[in-house]
């Protein structure tokens, strides 16, 4: 069995936005000691410290207006009167383990915001998760061209300490069954061990083929996670 990380190690993963917007992408944050979130072109994350705190749905109208739609992540408790949940979804959360094996790839290539306008359209035709015009000033995106043509990326996005989360992985479907995501994968886990950091993923719970795949590489699925779209009073 693959060695895991203790609870201890994990415990700012459970709130992960937090802990990365008070930690090292505290540059990004908008908002309070309560609640806070990344530029509207960066990330869509809106992270709360502690849900114990009732102020925090006042912090929350403050920081994104009244009747904005935005999504949270976790232990959502009961709404108050006049908040209205849009939508929910299920989502998974796994980490590295010493089965990983990451190897940095030949192909790879840093991308940059002259890449932006491809990224954003790769990102488009696969649906990874939510990837926006400054994402990639968040951390370290690669990338693997052919002929001149980006067909496949993955990145770094939330950023707690000690953690780098592996995140945008998508191959164009002409070039889907070669490996490029895995590869590219392998090679973000390589430079995020490099900085003495740990990697971790996200996906959402019906992507059953991408977590395999990730679970193959030497992921291991620790927690399972709940999004919930909500409209502000």
């Amino acid at each position: 069995m693959p060695t895991v990380f203790s609870a201890a190690e994990t415990a700012t993963l459970d709130n992960a936005a937090w802990h990365a917007l008070s930690g090292p992408h505290e540059r990004f944050a908008e908002g309070d000691d309560l609640v806070r979130r990344y530029p509207s072109d960066v990330a869509p994350f809106v992270a709360v410290r502690s849900w114990d705190d009732p102020r925090v749905w006042d912090s929350l109208i403050d920081l994104v207006g009244h009747g904005a739609e935005i999504g949270l992540t976790g232990d959502v408790p009961e709404f108050p009167a006049g908040w209205e949940e849009l939508w929910r979804g299920e989502g998974v959360q796994l980490v590295e383990t010493d089965a990983l094996r990451p190897v940095p790839d030949p192909e790879a290539i840093v991308l940059g915001v002259a890449d932006v306008p491809e990224m954003l359209a790769l990102v488009e035709r696969n649906q990874p998760g939510p990837f926006l015009p400054r994402t990639h000033e968040l951390g370290r995106y690669i990338g693997i061209r052919r002929e001149g043509r980006l067909v496949a990326m993955a990145g770094e996005r939330l950023h707690p300490a000690g953690w780098t989360e592996i995140s945008a992985v998508s191959t164009d479907d002409a070039y889907r069954r070669q490996g490029l995501a895995s590869r590219l994968v392998l090679d973000a886990a390589f430079h995020i061990q490099q900085r003495g950091d740990r990697a971790l993923m996200h996906a959402a719970a019906t992507n059953v083929g991408a977590i395999a795949i990730y679970e193959r590489l030497g992921f291991l699925l620790r927690t399972r996670t709940t999004f919930v779209g909500v409209r502000v009073p």
